[in-house]
């Protein structure tokens, strides 16, 4: 790839430039699902950090969990969920934004004063297009959308996963940029577009 690709990963809709990663252990925690669907989920997680060379723990000093995955059918019901709002600044009328947009997810980041990735929320609402598509690969794209912080429009056109005959995997650039944006000495934060000519050269 070439750096001019790799920046697009992290260039927002606003033209700005910036990647962050996670800072601590993450510990993920599903909500929604049946014990066969929570491994899954689980698993895939494992998996995506094993690739990051990056740690999960059982237990967060501060928040308990800070992977948090919530699978449901209606977003009114997420404003129900006791003291989410607390994690997720105006839950209400988010869910109500998302609703009226008829998006079936969403991920909302929260940050270390030193802009490292402090913990993530990711909502799912299983409508027909997420309850077709296997347990495996939802579990794999949302793993691999939550290690880093992508830009906004990083894969609205293209999915992080690909197809080789019955399998379904990362994308190899995708897998690479997470392999090198936690590799020992990147930043865990980067603003300047320069960041992407460092990632470039990792691949």
């Amino acid at each position: 790839m070439t750096p001019e690709q790799v920046q697009m990963f992290f260039t927002r809709a606003d033209g700005s430039y910036l990647f962050a990663r996670w800072g601590r252990p993450i510990v993920p925690v599903v909500f929604g699902v049946e014990a066969e669907t929570l491994s899954v989920m689980k698993g895939a997680i494992e998996a995506v950090v094993t690739l990051a060379s990056h740690k999960m723990a059982e237990h967060d000093p501060e928040l308990g969990a800070n992977l948090m995955v919530f699978f449901f059918r209606d977003w009114a019901e997420l404003p129900q969920v006791p003291n989410l709002e607390r994690l997720v600044p105006d839950l209400g009328p988010l869910c109500d934004r998302l609703e009226l947009a008829g998006a079936n997810q969403y991920r909302f980041f929260r940050f270390d004063p030193d802009g490292a990735i402090k913990a993530s929320f990711v909502f799912l609402r299983m409508d027909d297009h997420l309850a077709a598509i296997a347990a495996e690969d939802l579990a794999l794209a949302q793993a691999a959308q939550v290690i880093l912080l992508w830009s906004d429009k990083a894969f609205v056109e293209v999915s992080p996963l690909a197809r080789i005959e019955d399998r379904v995997i990362l994308r190899p650039n995708v897998a690479g940029i997470i392999r090198a944006g936690y590799a020992r000495h990147m930043p865990v934060v980067a603003r300047d577009a320069s960041h992407a000519f460092r990632l470039a050269a990792r691949l």
